[in-house]
This record gives structure tokens, C-alpha cells and sequence, in this order.
């Protein structure tokens, strides 16, 4: 497990000792450079070695940032691993007031991928392929490229170009750009993005198909989902990464695609209830300000509001406009 940011009444700890104890071999990579954390995460390592936990502390010249957790087990049939991918620390008090995707899989692909990561934090081996993965800074950076440029290459040929984008802050000047390019080649573009944001939507020739809103509310937003048209085989990425230099080129960071299209409606319906919200949302202007969005005479809808309510059924969030249905294109 790699262990960013933990509280001091967390269940996780608690648990890895007891594995420890019971001869369970438990490895955990503690990141001693997490900001405001740093005391707690030197304190918890002493803890777990004092229970016999191999803690290791990450690459040189690396932060990790990931949110990773991986069990093996022996089974009747085998071997098999789970596999836990997220976008929010290992933190019980976090983890009331941030909004978080998980997820827990057994894809074989995917567990292959992470050991072959644990065994280089754990400097056992020096990976730099990955089967599913988008692991920074090793492909993360080239293959968010390579999917923005096809969205654009599809609008350059007549077919729909579509991307949404969730995250925390938006400051990659080089994704920036062509993000502009796939909008000037026709590419529809929404982001979500909570906090900084370098990019310009809506300027004339450059941006005009860019659209950037903020959700605040009561939760603090802290996921992070890609999505792309890819001309209806729609692709969904979701991780621990923002666009940022530091994400992409001096942090270990994992986004995992969702290749189950039976979970894809339960993310695509959380991107269109935030692209639908007109009492948190504000809206990113190409002069830099931002504007927030009045329901008016039209049904509130508050994302915040509809994640309390539908917290196990995201599938059915209702009220959202047919309007922007279509506009995000989805093959769901």
C-alpha cells in the first residue's frame, strides 16, 4: 500500500499492523514529504516498523502521490490479486469532507501492473512499461497527449470530438496547447476543474469550444475522471493526478482506465450532474473571472446536494437536461 496522506485514528493502520502480526507479509511505502503531514507520516513508519512492517520511502527526486493498494492471496484456484486504485489519500477525516472515485478490481492486468509499481517503490526492479496503466512519470504525460490529439483528429476528419475532464487544477502548458489545438479542430471540450486554472475558455479561434466550470460546495472536490469520445468506444480514465508538471514529470502518479462498461454509466452520470449544476457550478470566463450560475426559473440542481442523496445509486441522478445528455455524446 502506498500511504500519502493518513489520520492519526485511521482503520488502514490499524489493519496492516494486525496483517503484520498474524504473518502476513505487509509492505507499505510511506511518502515523507507530504505537505502539513510530514511529522504524522514519520511517526506512523516508526509505527508500522515497530509491527514488523517493511516500510520503504519512495524513488529519489520522486514524490508519491498515488493511491494504491494491492493483496495477494492464495486461493483454490490459484493465485489471485486485488487490486485497490483511488483518487483520495488513505484518510478517515479526508474522506467526510472530499469528494473521492474508487476502484477494487481483480483484472489481472491491472494487479500485474501494479506489482511490477510496488516492486520498483519497493527497488526490487526499475519499471518503465505498463500494460493499463498510466503511471507518471513514466507514460502518463504522453499517453493524455495521444488522446487529446486523437479527439482533435477525429473533429479534423468530421466525427465528434469529445473530452471531459475532472480534476483539481488545470497549470500543464503543454497539455494546455493542444487542448487549444483540439478545439480549433472542432473537438467539444468540457473541464472541471475546482481550483487553478491557466487555460482561457471561449476566445475566438483559439478556445471557443472550451467550456470550464468550478464546482464548490459543501464537499471539497478532489476527483479526477478523464473522459474521451473516441469516436463511440468512449474511453474513462480516473487517478490520483491533476494536469501539472509536478503530477505528470516529478510525482509517482497512477490513473487506471475503467474498462467495465457496466460501471461507466455511474461515472458518466457524476460528470453530467456537474456539467448540469446551476447552484455550485461557476463558470471560467475568457477575461479570467468567474460567474456563478443562477437556477432562475429552472429546477436546482446542486451537485453536492444530489451526491448526499443518490450516493449508491449515481446511475439515477435525475434532472439532468436532455441538453446536456447530448452534448456529452456518451455510448452508455
Amino acid at each position: 500500500m502506498t500511504l500519502y496522506r493518513t489520520s492519526g485514528d485511521t482503520e488502514i493502520v490499524r489493519a496492516l499492523t494486525e496483517a503484520a502480526q498474524s504473518g502476513k507479509q505487509v509492505a507499505v511505502m510511506i511518502e515523507l514529504q507530504a505537505r502539513f503531514d510530514e511529522v504524522n507520516n514519520i511517526a506512523w513508519a516508526r509505527t508500522l516498523e515497530g509491527f514488523g512492517v517493511h516500510v520503504a520511502y519512495g524513488l529519489p527526486g520522486l514524490k508519491t502521490h498515488t493511491k494504491t493498494a494491492l493483496v495477494v492471496r492464495k486461493e483454490a484456484d490459484g493465485i489471485r490479486r486485488y487490486a485497490h486504485i483511488g483518487s483520495g489519500n488513505y484518510n478517515s477525516q479526508t474522506a467526510r469532507v472530499y469528494t473521492d472515485l474508487g476502484l477494487l478490481t481483480s483484472d489481472p492486468s491491472i494487479g500485474a501492473d501494479l506489482t511490477d509499481l510496488f516492486n520498483s517503490l519497493t527497488g526490487f526492479s526499475r519499471q518503465n512499461a505498463f500494460r493499463n496503466l498510466l503511471v507518471a512519470p513514466r507514460n502518463m504525460r504522453q499517453r493524455f497527449t495521444e488522446m487529446v490529439d486523437r479527439e482533435a483528429e477525429l473533429a479534423r476528419a468530421g466525427r465528434p470530438g469529445r473530452i471531459i475532464a475532472k480534476m483539481n487544477s488545470l497549470v500543464d502548458a503543454e497539455l494546455i496547447q493542444h487542448l487549444y489545438d483540439a478545439s480549433q479542430a472542432g473537438a467539444n471540450i468540457d473541464l472541471i476543474v475546482r481550483g487553478i486554472c491557466c487555460l482561457r475558455p471561449g476566445i475566438p479561434g483559439i478556445s471557443d469550444r472550451i467550456k470550464v466550470t468550478s464546482i464548490v460546495g459543501r464537499f471539497l472536490e478532489h476527483s479526477r475522471i478523464f473522459y474521451f469520445g473516441n469516436d463511440g468506444n468512449e474511453e474513462i480514465y480516473f487517478g490520483s493526478a491533476d494536469w501539472m508538471p509536478r503530477n505528470f514529470d516529478r510525482r509517482v502518479e497512477v490513473v487506471a482506465p475503467i474498462e467495465k462498461r457496466q460501471l461507466h454509466p455511474r461515472v458518466c452520470a457524476l460528470l453530467e450532474t456537474c456539467l448540469a449544476d446551476n447552484r455550485q457550478a461557476w463558470d471560467l470566463h475568457r477575461d479570467g473571472t468567474y460567474v456563478q450560475r443562477k437556477p432562475g426559473a429552472n429546477p436546482v440542481v446542486s451537485t453536492h446536494e444530489r451526491l448526499l442523496q443518490n450516493s449508491w445509486g449515481l446511475i439515477a441522478l435525475p434532472a439532468v437536461t436532455e441538453d446536456t445528455r447530448t452534448a456529452m455524446s456518451l455510448s452508455a
